[in-house]
Parts: structure tokens; sequence; C-alpha cells
């Protein structure tokens, strides 16, 4: 009770995806009443609670030496085996979603095809070769845990990189002609357009992304290339920064993390109805073409609320919208045990009915044995 109610609290300084990392998907949280990067002297004093990964195993280890130590089997206790049995399989289905589950996000304008969707929680530096107009090889490394000092040295990379600077948010401006400040990276955007980036805190709001941006260092073996700097918002705003190593041209980037699939889904048409004479949202649907060349498949869904798409082991739903009702977002979620918690709550359902079915009936056979006493 006490981690919902003071996760519940922080939802207003964290908003819902980290108020959850927090506080459920960890095994110790520290409640503090004062906003993030408050500069009262208070702002350590903090509540420790336990968190979702301690609460819930402790839970499920409660309920199964409930049962070895307590439980005696009987026709009588089935409907408690049952109830027991789905509790046990929801808790369990609850950290199957947590570890295996993904979430992203896939825009596309009507139109528009695409096989790759992306979150905007998550980002990954990238190295892209151009060198062939007709195929695109992508090289990522998951930037999310990466710190200033740190090297990325992988040998299915053609390149080493060395993190001379992480921003997790950060402020990007031109420099003003009068200000005398050293530049961050010495090739790329930052030469060109005289860029700076500057540190902001990170915000935890679920309508505002932070601006992750990076200075790296690249090294083709012992020999020196020279520092980009790449940030998540030079995607589509600046011309892509390009090294020449070895002969090849790549493009070198960070963006948000990406996922693509085997399948492309084609947005013909996004649909937007109004409450007459507001602006308020009555329907919207997108009506896509899933196109999967290895299955010979080519399938027309109409996704709308309550009505996703479901392929390939992906629940595709409609989300949101953009660019005066001609750009949709599906939300795709990817969870293995998504059955799980329909199966759990039919236990319990079925284990209540049995259990108050078996009430019942001894209830009226001690009545009928009564009767028969009160008789004699």
């Amino acid at each position: 009770m006490a981690l919902v109610f003071f996760g519940t609290l922080d939802q207003v300084n964290f908003g819902i995806h980290e108020t959850q990392k927090r506080y459920f998907e960890s095994f110790l949280v520290l409640w503090n009443p004062l906003p993030p990067f408050s500069d009262s002297p208070f702002a350590r004093i903090a509540l420790p609670l336990p968190g979702g990964y301690l609460l819930g195993p402790l839970l499920l280890i409660n309920l199964l030496v409930a049962q070895i130590y307590r439980f005696r089997w009987s026709w009588q206790k089935s409907g408690i085996l049952l109830i027991h049995g789905g509790l046990v399989l929801l808790i369990l289905s609850e950290f199957i979603t947590d570890f295996y589950a993904e979430e992203r996000q896939f825009w596309l304008d009507e139109g528009q095809t695409k096989n790759w969707s992306e979150t905007f929680m998550e980002n990954e530096i990238v190295l892209i070769d151009r060198t062939d107009p007709t195929l695109e090889t992508v090289y990522a490394i998951d930037s999310d845990d990466l710190e200033a000092g740190d090297w990325i040295d992988d040998e299915r990379l053609p390149v080493r990189l060395f993190v001379e600077a992480y921003l997790p948010n950060s402020s990007i401006r031109p420099t003003g002609p009068n200000e005398n400040i050293p530049l961050q990276a010495t090739r790329g955007l930052v030469q060109e357009r005289r860029l700076i980036a500057q540190y902001t805190p990170e915000t935890f709001k679920d309508n505002e992304i932070n601006t992750d941006t990076a200075v790296v260092r690249v090294f083709d073996g012992e020999n020196e290339l020279g520092s980009w700097m790449i940030s998540n918002i030079f995607e589509g705003r600046f011309p892509p920064q390009t090294i020449q190593i070895g002969g090849r041209t790549y493009e070198i980037g960070l963006r948000f993390k990406r996922t693509y699939y085997p399948f492309s889904v084609t947005l013909l048409d996004f649909t937007h109805d109004r409450y007459p004479g507001t602006e308020i949202p009555m329907n919207f649907s997108s009506r896509v073409i899933v196109t999967d060349p290895d299955e010979e498949v080519q399938r027309e869904s109409l996704i709308y609320m309550n009505h996703p798409l479901r392929y390939s082991g992906n629940t595709f739903y409609q989300a949101s919208f953009a660019n005066q009702d001609t750009s949709s977002m599906l939300q795709v979620v990817n969870n293995p045990g998504w059955t799980l918690p329909y199966i759990s709550v039919a236990l319990v359902g079925v284990g209540l009915v049995v259990q108050f079915g078996l009430g019942l009936s001894r209830s009226r056979v001690i009545r009928k044995s009564r009767k028969k006493e009160s008789r004699s």
C-alpha cells in the first residue's frame, strides 16, 4: 500500500514510465517529498521503501510456503488451490512482462512504409555504411549507460570510439559572433554550424523528450580521425555527418533506439472523428497493410480503439496522431507472456465459483442433517 501510494504521488515529478521504473522495477526506492533537483538541504532525507522486485518475490514465497506448510489436499479445498495458483501465475506474469516485454512507437505518414519502430525512452549510437545506395548496413550501440571516458571497442565495428562527453539531456544552440567559447568537436556539424551543447537537467515528464548528446572521438586502429558531436535531435534537422574509413562512407549519429522487423507496415489512410462542435477525439483509426515477403503475406487491417492488430507476436494499438490528421502513431507491444494474466484471472474466477459452490453444498447438507435431528 505504501509503495503504490508514494509511487502515485511521484508521478507528478517523474511521469508514469520513470515512476514505474523507480518504484516497481527496483529492489529499493527512496521517496522524497521534494521535487527532483531541489536545492533544499532536506533533499537528501528520504524514506526507504521496498521496491516491486523485492515485494513480488516475497509475496510469491509467502503463497508457496503457505501452500506447502498449511494446505492439505481435499476436494473441499480445491477452490482455494485454484485461487492461489491463479495468484502465483499473476505474479509470475508480471515479472515476465517486466523482463521480456518491449514497447515501441511506430510513426507513419499516409502512404509511408516502414519496417522499424523506435522508442523515445532509449538511445543508440549508430554507424551506417552508406557506400552502396541500395544497401544499408547499421552498426548500433546502446548508449544509455555510457559515460564520459568510456571506450566503445567491438570487433564488429569498423572503428573504435572514445566517449569524450555524454549529456543525458542538453540544449544545443549556435554560438554567438561575440562568444569566445571553444568548440566541443573537431569535425562535422560543430565546425560547420558552430554548435555548442550545454547541460540541462533530465526531464521525466511523459510529454517531454530528453535531448541526449555525445561527443565521440573516432579511431581507425591507432589513427585518430577526429571528434564529432552527435545528438538524437539532429536526424531530420541537419544533413547526415559522414566519415571516410578505408574507402567506405559511414554516417555517424545518435538516435532513438530502433527495432527492425522482417515485415513492413504501410499506412493507407488515417481517419479522425471528433464530437460535433468540439476538438475532443471521438474515434481515430488507421487503415494499414502488413507485407511479409518471407511468409507471402499481404494483409489489410483497420486499427482503432480497443481493436489492435496482432501479427508475428506483435500487437499494434492506435495511440496518437499529428500533422493535421495525416500522421498516425501506433504503439507496438511485444509481450511473450500476454496470455498469462487472462489465464490467471480465469483460474481465480473458477476457484471462487468452486469454493463458494462447495461451501453452499456443505451448508445445505448441514441444514438437512439438523432438520432430521430435530424431527427425530
